[in-house]
Formats: structure tokens, sequence, C-alpha cells
């Protein structure tokens, strides 16, 4: 039997000029509704994985982001997969 695991990932991005005050405000708010248990109920419900506070940063989400390109681009590259 094959198997593929599919996952799914949702972020939250602001304009690149976005003053850092204004994404670390952003992002206190967004961490705060996480943590709110009636949230977590609703995602959770939703089939959603809510991440650990230490990943729910904007540094992460950029490493994370750029270790996802790293390890499909040269995938996408070989199977010579083009953008429509």
């Amino acid at each position: 039997m094959t198997r593929l695991h599919l996952s799914a990932w949702v972020a939250l991005y602001a304009a690149k000029r976005t003053p850092k005050d204004i994404i670390r405000k952003l992002n206190s708010a967004v961490v705060g509704w996480l943590a709110d248990p009636i949230a977590r109920q609703r995602l959770a419900e939703l089939g959603q994985d809510i991440p650990p506070p230490d990943q729910q940063t904007p540094e992460f989400l950029a490493a994370f982001q750029q270790a996802e390109i790293d390890k499909w681009w040269p995938i996408i590259k070989a199977a010579g997969i083009k953008g429509e």
C-alpha cells in the first residue's frame, strides 16, 4: 500500500515594509487568540493543529518557509513543473 501524507499550513502576512512594532503587535494578538480555549477548541473541531508557542513567531515562519522552499524547489525544478 502506498501512502501519501499531505500537510498544509496557514500564516498571516503583512506588507514587506510594515514596521517591526506593528508586526509584533499583530503577532501578539494572534498568539493571544491561539491561546484562547474557545479558539483552540474551534480550531481542533476543524482539524487544525496549533503549533507550540515557540513556533508562533515571524522568525520561525520565515525559517520554516525557507526550509520548505529549499526542500521542494529542487523537486519542482527536476519535474519541470511550471506555474500557469
